[in-house]
């Protein structure tokens, strides 16, 4: 009896993330540190922002319109934000951008004390973030295979998805209390504060200068970045499986509705927290992930079930029912991520990263940008409940269909791909 504790340690440490990455690398640590602490400051802004335009409007398409404001600036930075990432420093793009995000945040925060606040201005800043996220967000995911042993990129994702996860499930929560008992200005105030730790986090960042053969960033250097991705299969897949699958099955904008035809308004803010919680509880049981190989099965059956669970959420009517799907959605959907983050990771060559990275922003913005307008016109055409669960299921087909056309996205193995084994070649470990 005396044995048994001792016993299921090994087995609870094998579920339990890896922090291998924490323990071998400085640069991790901070980054990891500092993106927690920017998930809770931004997250202040963005439940303040929508209200304060709200309180000032009454009018549901002035908060939508920042929506529409914000998608263009991050497509276009985001593609140049790649080039950029793979022809200066990465940690510079990082350092200064977070920089001009505290700066717009501090916009905000000067708007909010005015006698009567303006409204522009929070469009203009919705924008501005957009724009610097889609510059920071190739040089951040670029960054992370430079600072990670090869081997420890799958557990440096879980690592990544678990500190997301938390901000994203505590963040809202934290910042619906401090806007509704103490007003946007201490929201924004909260944010700015956040962003000058950040930034004295980030200047500690090694540097990490440009590849010796890098070129000035240009449409042509994104161009050669598209063809490269084109002419790869496996990392085709992991971007048409991720538009696909938020395309179809990406019903967010209409849960408000859903929860009106349940009689369940109270279930609305579980509505948008049950996915988080669902990735969260594979977060923290990812220590597995280190030893998996074939990353392309989760990129492929991870969407599949986050279809299959958006389905069934959409075909019951019990409310519980409902959230427990979105639940398994959620962890569908941070399988797949985690697939897709470690195939990129492994397998694109450290010159292209950025650009790689630039045009995954492109497929992680865009798809659920559309798959919101999908939902509510069809909504709008079917009702909501037919919505959400032709959407599962067209996810499911589209995600079956791809995986059929392009199958060397399911035999992927990080220990035979020729990409995979090059790069942990050139990283100097062994990939077998």
């Amino acid at each position: 009896m005396e044995l048994a504790p001792l016993i299921a340690i090994p087995k609870l440490a094998a579920v339990l993330p890896d922090l291998s990455p924490w323990r071998s690398s400085r640069d991790f640590r901070l980054l990891w540190g500092q993106g927690l602490i920017t998930t809770f400051g931004s997250f202040m802004a963005l439940i303040a922002l929508p209200l304060q335009i709200k309180d000032m409007t009454d009018s549901p398409l002035a908060v939508g319109a920042m929506g529409a404001v914000e998608l263009v600036p991050l497509v276009v930075f985001g593609l140049y934000g790649g080039a950029l990432a793979d022809a200066v420093d990465r940690a510079r793009v990082i350092v200064l951008t977070e920089v001009g995000l505290g700066l717009l945040a501090g916009v905000l925060l000067i708007n909010s004390l005015l006698p009567e606040p303006l409204l522009w201005p929070l469009y203009v800043v919705a924008a501005g973030v957009a724009a610097l996220a889609g510059l920071q967000r190739p040089a951040m995911d670029s960054l992370l295979a430079r600072i990670v042993p090869h081997g420890q990129l799958a557990a440096a994702a879980a690592l990544n998805a678990l500190r997301w996860q938390a901000g994203a499930i505590a963040g809202p929560a934290l910042a619906g209390l401090v806007v509704a008992y103490a007003g946007s200005t201490t929201a924004y105030a909260t944010t700015v504060g956040c962003f000058v730790v950040s930034v004295l986090m980030c200047r500690r960042l090694s540097a990490s200068p440009p590849h010796e053969n890098a070129a000035r960033p240009s449409l042509r250097g994104i161009v050669e970045g598209a063809r490269y991705a084109w002419s790869k299969p496996v990392l085709l897949g992991t971007y048409a499986v991720d538009m696909a699958a938020m395309f179809f099955a990406f019903p967010n904008t209409i849960f408000p509705f859903l929860a009106d035809e349940l009689n369940a308004d109270w279930s609305l803010g579980l509505m948008y927290a049950a996915g988080s919680i669902g990735s969260l509880v594979v977060s923290l049981t990812s220590g597995w992930v280190s030893r998996t190989r074939r990353h392309g099965l989760l990129v492929v059956f991870g969407a599949g079930g986050w279809g299959l669970a958006i389905a069934a959420a959409g075909w019951t009517s019990n409310i519980w029912l409902v959230l427990i799907c979105l639940g398994l959605a959620g962890a569908g959907d941070m399988l797949s991520g985690l697939g897709r983050s470690t195939i990129w990771n492994q397998t694109v060559p450290d010159e292209l990263r950025g650009r790689l990275a630039g045009i995954e922003v492109l497929s992680y913005s865009v798809g659920p940008q559309l798959g919101q307008v999908r939902a509510g016109a069809m909504a709008g055409w079917s009702g909501v409940r037919p919505a959400v669960w032709t959407g599962g299921l067209a996810c499911v087909a589209s995600v079956g269909l791809l995986a059929a056309a392009l199958p060397k996205l399911l035999t992927y193995d990080a220990h035979t791909d020729e990409d995979a084994r090059r790069r942990a070649a050139l990283s100097g470990e062994h990939s077998a």
